[in-house]
């Protein structure tokens, strides 16, 4: 079961009754801000989860480095 080309514009007509032509672009205008805010959200999340990694990385680089002088220093 497709929809067709009568079901589309079926809705679209629904949706200009409900709205009203002044509506609709200030609506699709809101839709597209949204989906900006939620991309760079997710831009956010992925850069602060490489800044943690690095962060563990580091830390993990500076208890070898201080184990290793203290186990050369006991020698």
């Amino acid at each position: 079961m497709s929809i067709g080309i009568w079901q589309i514009v079926l809705i679209l007509a629904i949706v200009l009754i409900l709205f009203g032509a002044g509506k609709i672009p200030r609506v699709m205008g809101d839709v597209a801000k949204g989906i900006k805010s939620f991309k760079s959200g997710m831009k956010e999340e992925e850069s602060s989860e490489e800044v943690d990694k690095d962060d563990v990385v580091s830390s993990v680089k500076k208890e070898t480095d201080n184990k290793s002088n203290k186990d050369s220093k006991s020698s």
